[in-house]
């Protein structure tokens, strides 16, 4: 089973609101019709989607462990060498 993205904050919000995940486009079915579009054209162009939508989610997901990282460090460098106030 794939892995589902489930970005932080949005596990309340209804289904139509969230982020779409790579399988949501991939798994997309749409109605045929008589004069319809190209069912081979339709999905070649939600993988697409879907394949860019990875590449932003592992993005995204490099860019929040990496914005952790800098933050941990600046903590870490303001409890060592931030002047401390003393309260009375």
């Amino acid at each position: 089973m794939a892995h589902r993205y489930q970005p932080v904050g949005y596990q309340n919000r209804p289904v139509a609101h969230r982020p779409l995940c790579t399988s949501q486009v991939r798994q997309q079915r749409f109605r045929r019709s008589r004069h319809g579009l190209d069912p081979a054209e339709v999905d070649g162009f939600l993988h697409r989607i879907a394949d860019e939508l990875a590449v932003l989610h592992a993005e995204l997901a490099r860019t929040r462990e990496e914005n952790a990282r800098i933050k941990g460090a600046l903590h870490d460098w303001q409890s060592r060498f931030a002047p401390r106030v003393v309260r009375v």
